[in-house]
């Protein structure tokens, strides 16, 4: 047991102890002797030390002014090098013109006025270049080694006025520290920042559609504007793509996150998104698989996204949303409606199965998908900036870029925005007199056995002809009809139908029924009694393909191209 250490509890021990150390006569323990420091007695009193000598010896430029005409009282060394000899007792604006290059004559006026000390950070004036040479060019290089301000003959300064009594007038003290090097570190950085930004925006752009697919039923229109000089690069995109049929997909995204990396996670959903929109999926399915590959791409980032399809026959949009804002469409008497709460969470979170929804879109109506940067604002719920957008929407008339335009203006997107916004309008117009002639429908249901084939091709031979179409196009016409048809009746179950439609770019020929086997195009051996059906249609047609119904089943169609 340490006993000293012990001994030190009792009472009175520490009482004794101290009074020992009142009268000096008991010496420190053994091995805790401290040296006690020397008293030092050369240390200048604060008064003894000139101002003047001080001053003059500060690295920083130091000027002294006094009256209301700011007469110039004092200027160091620093100074002098820096600007030159200054004359004691001419005014500052006949003497300095560095301090009016430096503004700094409102704010000496306001100093003397408050009686309180005013600071201008980094601003540039016109110095001696010897003086930036002698200050810049000792660093690792070695003297030499000046800086593009020095070389240019400029300074970046930071000057703080102080109040001063001066020969009892009103006086204020002239501080400025070289920054010259902070404000070059700082320019370079927004250079790289801005060089970096064009790259992220020139990747963002050349990855989004150069020419937007234009529909036969569809007039379509898109804009993307980058944010602002101070706002990174995002992640939008969007995109419009033709099925086959008369049927469009049209896409809308917005990856989380800035610059260049969220540029390239959208270039490889996009590029996903076209070939899923191949496969003529239902929406939800489409999200699904996009869904897993974005956890591939990248596990840190997410996106959202709205995957629609609009059908000419059926009227409405099929939607299907991944955590991404509303669809708006304005019906033709300018009413709003507002689609359903997104269907699926973001792009990349797994575990979760997405559903498709609808909405109606009828001749005469305006459609548009958006991402956040248009309607999201700092301190504002994001439900209100939707609600702006509807009362935007229900007034905005004209062609889709006309209504793109409008929208961005009322929703006040600027170039300084902080947020990049895209915008996708689609218009269904309702065609009437002479452009109604070239969009017709014609539809048969196939009832019966084998007999329904040769009423088929007499049902198409009538109709071709009815729409007056060449006679060269109208047999092609009614050949592709009777081998779909022959096709559906060989390997399908009822109800079929035969559905022929045209636009002014196009014949349609579609043949649905309730079986979900799509068929594939074969080679058929010399041999083989059947299996060429469809090998015939893909041949004289434009293009085909098939599709499995939302009510269980499949449609298989093929498309000719009108002659100019």
């Amino acid at each position: 047991m340490n006993f000293t250490r012990w001994s030190a509890r009792l009472p009175g021990t520490q009482r004794r102890a101290a009074a020992r150390t009142d009268r000096g006569s008991v010496p420190a323990a053994r091995g805790e002797y401290e040296r006690q420091p020397e008293p030092v007695t050369d240390v200048p009193a604060l008064e003894d030390l000139s101002v003047r000598e001080i001053l003059g010896e500060l690295p920083a430029l130091v000027a002294l002014v006094h009256g209301p005409e700011h007469r110039v009282a004092y200027v160091n060394d620093a100074y002098s090098a820096a600007f030159g000899p200054r004359p004691a007792g001419a005014t500052a604006a006949e003497s300095c013109p560095e301090l009016a290059e430096l503004g700094l004559f409102p704010l000496l006026d306001q100093v003397l006025r408050s009686g309180k000390s005013r600071t201008v950070k980094s601003r540039k004036v016109h110095v001696r270049a010897q003086s930036q040479a002698n200050g810049q060019g000792k660093g690792a290089e070695g003297a030499g080694a000046e800086s593009a301000a020095a070389q240019r003959g400029e300074g970046s300064y930071t000057v703080t006025c102080t109040p001063v009594d001066c020969r009892g007038t009103g006086g204020v003290l002239i501080f400025a520290a070289d920054v010259t090097d902070h404000a070059e570190a700082a320019e370079r950085l927004r250079t790289s920042e801005r060089r970096h930004r064009q790259t992220a925006v020139t990747l963002q752009r050349s990855l989004l559609p150069q020419e937007l697919e234009q529909p036969d039923d569809l007039r379509v229109a898109a804009t993307y504007q980058p944010g602002g000089a101070d706002a990174a690069v995002g992640g939008d995109w969007y995109d419009v793509i033709t099925l086959g049929a008369g049927r469009t997909a049209l896409v809308i995204g917005d990856v989380m996150g800035r610059g260049v990396r969220a540029a390239a996670v959208m270039g490889q959903l996009r590029t996903a998104v076209r070939a899923y929109a191949r496969l003529d999926l239902p929406p939800h399915e489409v999200l699904q698989l996009l869904d897993g590959l974005a956890a591939e791409i990248d596990a840190s980032q997410i996106a959202t996204c709205v995957y629609a399809v609009h059908d000419p026959n059926d009227g409405k949009l099929v939607y299907a949303s991944a955590g991404h804002l509303p669809i708006l469409v304005r019906a033709e008497d300018g009413t709003v409606q507002r689609a359903a709460d997104p269907t699926g969470p973001p792009l990349g979170t797994g575990g979760w199965q997405h559903t498709s929804e609808s909405i109606p879109l009828p001749p005469g109506s305006t459609a548009v998908l958006y991402t956040d940067g248009l309607v999201e604002r700092r301190g504002e719920d994001i439900d209100e900036g939707v609600a702006s957008l509807e009362r935007a929407l229900s007034g905005a008339q004209g062609s889709p870029q006309v209504v793109c335009d409008r929208l961005i203006r009322s929703l006040g997107v600027t170039a300084d925005h902080d947020d990049d916004v895209a915008v996708l309008v689609l218009q269904y117009p309702s065609r009437t007199g002479p452009d109604a002639e070239l969009f017709h429908n014609a539809a048969l249901e196939l009832l019966g056995g084998i007999e329904a084939a040769p009423r088929a091709r007499a049902f198409a031979t009538g109709v071709l002809a009815s729409w007056r179409f060449p006679v060269e196009l109208c047999d092609l016409g009614v050949l592709a009809a009777g081998e779909l048809v022959a096709n559906s009746l060989q390997h399908g179950t009822p109800p079929m139908r035969l559905r022929l439609r045209r636009t002014d770019r196009r014949l349609i020929i579609e043949v649905t029924d309730g079986d979900d086997h799509l068929p594939r195009r074969r080679r058929a051996e010399p041999a083989d009694e059947a299996g060429r059906g469809i090998s015939i249609v893909a041949t004289i047609a434009s293009s085909w393909g098939s599709r499995r119904t939302p009510g269980g089943g499949k449609a298989v169609w093929c498309e000719f191209a009108l002659p100019h």
